[in-house]
């Protein structure tokens, strides 16, 4: 039976300047009198001179939004009305922000857990001024966070195309980062991130909540505190257009799994850090003008160097260590593998795209749901990290005319069932291999 919480305290930050870490502790409060005290770390590299001391102000307040941005993993157990800040109070713009970020960020987690949200978020806040961030004038020097699939890569090689300085940095690297930042050549930077145990104890004893939480969101926190200890003038993410598309609708809401790369999201970010953090630090998506289905294009011409290292498995990167097998970098089963699968296929041979993944995804029944979810011919989108119905359809339509995988299950599942809903590809095509407009990319990375 879960437990009721009465308040959640986001309590206080320590930092040990020796090695770089830092605590940020959370108090959960019962209406017996009884709470529970959780701790996350967050270790930053030992080998970079910190540009601004612990005690600047942009600095101080990135801090303070990492703190608010962290706790979203152990609010959600509970989900207490009542939130308390110890030491430091937020105007109402502040405020509305964290409720935001937090109701729709949980979305996902909401509609699983069939909570309605409304109203449940109230983050406090004093009537009082608001803060005008200040400039810090830094040279050009780009932060890009690697995830270790298709995107990230893609927007290196955009950068140096652009002849963009930048540092590659990671959150707990897995060991395929090590491969593909030797490719890429850029100075390499690692951030170890350690939630507390007791949140899978509490988790697994049934006595509090557990799903989705807006990763995207939680890293993006991570690494703009980072370009602001470490003097970086801006963090270019890779998130694409299809990740404003959502995945069902709920309590008047459109849920959307990937709402933290959603372009709303990055809009919503890049205010709040101009305002209350760094005016000068510049946090967006490079691939922002671009559809799933265009980046994977743009990586078959630019990438394979990384074809034989990289990954967009999820199952990778679980921060309980990877749950595939070691060596294994595709588990061949999820909407993520089944849908890069498929946007690989569409522009390479069938033996590269077989190599890459170790198996052919469309020859694997087992994958019919996936694959009717994906071209949203039952239920609704997955709740995962992959684009629209329409780029699945197009890339099925572009490796049928290669008739490579004629006689497979998923391919003859498209011919019978989904080419009557996508009977015209061209239309489709020219949307989906546009480049769209994204006002928060800086002329100087267009």
């Amino acid at each position: 039976m879960r437990r009721v919480s009465s308040r959640f305290v986001f309590d206080h930050i320590q930092h040990n300047e020796e090695d770089r870490t830092y605590t940020f502790s959370y108090i959960v409060e019962f209406a017996d009198g009884t709470s529970e005290t959780y701790r996350e770390q967050i270790q930053f590299p030992r080998q970079l001179e910190a540009v601004n001391a612990s005690s600047h102000p942009a600095v101080h307040l990135a801090f303070q939004s990492l703190h608010l941005m962290l706790g979203i993993s152990y609010w959600k157990l509970y989900c207490p009305r009542d939130m308390h800040l110890n030491g430091f109070t937020l105007t109402k713009h502040q405020a509305d922000f964290w409720n935001t970020v937090y109701t729709k960020g949980l979305g996902e987690f909401f509609y699983k857990n069939h909570i309605d949200y409304h109203e449940l978020v109230q983050f406090p806040h004093e009537n009082k001024k608001e803060f005008a961030a200040q400039s810090r004038e830094l040279p050009t020097r780009a932060l890009l966070p690697l995830g270790g699939g298709k995107d990230s890569l893609v927007s290196a090689e955009m950068l140096k195309t652009r002849h963009i300085l930048f540092d590659v940095w990671v959150t707990n690297p897995h060991p395929l980062h090590t491969n593909l930042t030797q490719h890429i050549g850029a100075p390499f930077y690692e951030v170890h991130r350690t939630l507390d145990p007791k949140l899978f104890d509490v988790i697994k004893s049934g006595k509090a909540y557990d799903g989705h939480v807006p990763m995207t969101a939680i890293h993006s926190f991570i690494y703009l505190t980072s370009a602001v200890l470490f003097g970086y003038n801006a963090v270019v993410l890779s998130n694409e257009k299809s990740a404003s598309y959502g995945n069902v609708e709920y309590l008047g809401e459109t849920i959307n799994h990937q709402w933290s790369k959603s372009e709303e999201f990055e809009h919503l970010l890049q205010a709040y850090v101009e305002q209350y953090i760094a005016k000068d630090l510049k946090i967006f998506s490079l691939l922002r003008p671009y559809y799933e289905i265009e980046i994977a294009r743009r990586f078959v011409e630019t990438g394979r160097v990384y074809f034989p290292y990289f990954s967009s498995c999820n199952r990778n990167f679980s921060y309980r260590g990877s749950k595939n097998p070691e060596g294994k970098l595709w588990c061949g089963e999820c909407p993520k593998c089944a849908f890069v699968f498929a946007l690989l296929a569409a522009f390479l041979p069938k033996t590269e795209v077989v190599q890459i993944f170790g198996k052919d995804l469309y020859a694997d029944a087992k994958l019919l749901p996936t694959y009717r979810e994906l071209l949203s011919l039952i239920n609704v989108k997955p709740f995962e990290c992959v684009g629209t119905p329409e780029e699945t359809a197009v890339a099925f339509s572009r490796a049928r005319m290669r008739k490579e995988f004629t006689g497979e299950p998923a391919m003859t599942l498209f011919e019978h069932e989904a080419t009557p809903k996508f009977s015209h590809p061209a239309p489709l095509e020219k949307e989906l291999f546009s480049s769209h407009p994204a006002p928060n990319i800086p002329k100087e990375c267009v």
